[in-house]
């Protein structure tokens, strides 16, 4: 049976921290299935569609990495993609309670669902999405902290 593991989030925008969990999750898994979904509580800063532009092109030599939308609950996503596996990123402790919350309420649902949470490698842990954001808005360097095709994709929002 192929183990199959699902990396879900918004990815607004993925960040170079994203790509380290996604190589290594990749060297784990038969496959994994990067899931990006568009969070109702989140106004997004990139549209969906140049999420998963930026998230296939900043992965693009792996060859065992899926990038797919999904607006369902994500347990049924993982059922219908035959996933055994969820991927959770941990950067701080406080990010810990509220992924425990999700990993429970998820093994509530699905009881054949696992949840793996990953920390980012040393260099990534302290980068997020927001952070990113909020360095881009104010005229920051953001080429520490995403692959150079975001950091493209991002600089079509800066001039708009």
């Amino acid at each position: 049976m192929k183990k199959i593991a699902i990396y879900p989030g918004s990815f607004d925008p993925i960040t170079s921290g994203h790509v380290d969990l996604i190589h290594r999750a990749s060297r784990l898994f038969d496959e994994v299935i990067v899931a990006i979904t568009q969070n109702v509580n989140k106004n997004s800063f990139l549209s969906i569609d140049e999420r998963i532009e930026a998230v296939n092109t900043s992965i693009a030599a792996l060859n065992n990495v899926r990038v797919l939308r999904f607006d369902s609950l994500l347990v049924d996503f993982a059922r219908d993609h035959n996933a055994q596996v969820i991927i959770r990123g941990l950067r701080a402790v406080s990010d810990f309670e509220y992924e425990f919350q999700l990993s429970g309420m998820n093994k509530r649902l699905n009881p054949n669902i696992e949840t793996l949470f990953m920390t980012p490698s040393e260099e990534f842990a302290n980068i997020s999405s927001s952070l990113v954001r909020e360095i881009l808005s104010l005229g920051g360097d953001i080429s520490l902290f995403v692959p150079e095709c975001v950091e493209s994709i991002l600089g079509r929002h800066k001039s708009k």
